[in-house]
């Protein structure tokens, strides 16, 4: 199995039903943007129609702070997948299924260290692909990890930041409404992205991508020294959510004005 970065431009998978325009709110380069990996030849014989979004992430678990948000951002996730012609079915049936088989297999995540045995996370996988391929006609599994970096808004006098295809600035907490002279502008904050990664039902990866989404920390104004703190509202802009599910998403669905290397 080869999976390919950034295939030529003309896709041959591009008629495929499953690969529909959607409107996007990128206009310019971003060297930032994730170089989405897919492999032509499963997605062709994939022929994705109906798919499910698990609940869990396929890596180690997110952030508790973003955990509490992930349902939402499913939720988004799910209406683009729909409103491009994908019917999706409800994670309650992923959920059921998943249940099940860490009550045969045991859970995959060690809580105390966030690391995930794959071998009884493929199991359990193995086991809830079984049932839900009686159940349903499913083509495919949509993991969405949230997953966290960190950057600088040290960029010009404008002070933003770019990462995964997205440039964002940063946001105040806190009574005051500027920022110190003296503030550190190469001082990294924490940053959200999408990452998107999709399996066929024999669990053969077709599709990885990430979407940057925003940051997660804030400059405090209550500090004389200038610092970041963790913001108390977690992810709640909803173009900047829109745009990184489209990011995340592209090429299986079309972004419009693409910020990647053409």
């Amino acid at each position: 199995m080869i999976l390919l970065k950034k295939p030529l431009r003309v896709l041959s998978f591009i008629a495929i039903a499953v690969f529909i325009s959607a409107c996007g709110t990128t206009a310019q380069y971003n060297p930032t943007t994730y170089p989405y990996e897919l492999n032509e030849e499963l997605l062709q014989q994939a022929n994705i129609k109906t798919v499910i979004i698990p609940h869990v992430n396929l890596g180690p678990p997110s952030r508790k702070y973003l955990e509490n948000v992930s349902p939402r951002i499913d939720g988004q996730v799910a209406r683009y997948l729909k409103d491009n012609g994908f019917k999706v079915l409800p994670q309650r049936l992923f959920k059921k299924h998943y249940s099940n088989g860490i009550r045969a297999f045991g859970n995959p995540i060690d809580r105390t260290t966030g690391r995930v045995n794959k071998k009884t996370f493929s199991r359990i996988m193995h086991s809830v692909k079984n049932q839900l391929g009686e159940e349903s006609a499913l083509d495919a599994f949509i993991f969405t990890d949230l997953i966290e970096r960190e950057v600088s808004f040290s960029g010009g006098m404008k002070h933003l930041a770019r990462w995964d295809g997205v440039t964002r600035k940063p946001s105040l907490q806190g009574p005051g409404s500027g920022v110190s002279s003296g503030f550190d502008w190469a001082m990294l904050a924490s940053v959200a992205s999408l990452q998107v990664t999709i399996y066929n039902m024999d669990l053969q990866p077709l599709f990885i991508n990430q979407g940057g989404l925003d940051a997660t920390d804030a400059i405090d104004t209550r500090s004389s020294s200038g610092r970041f703190v963790r913001r108390k509202n977690i992810l709640e802009n909803e173009n900047h959510i829109s745009e990184g599910i489209m990011l995340a998403l592209h090429p299986l669905i079309m972004m419009d004005n693409w910020p990647g290397d053409p």
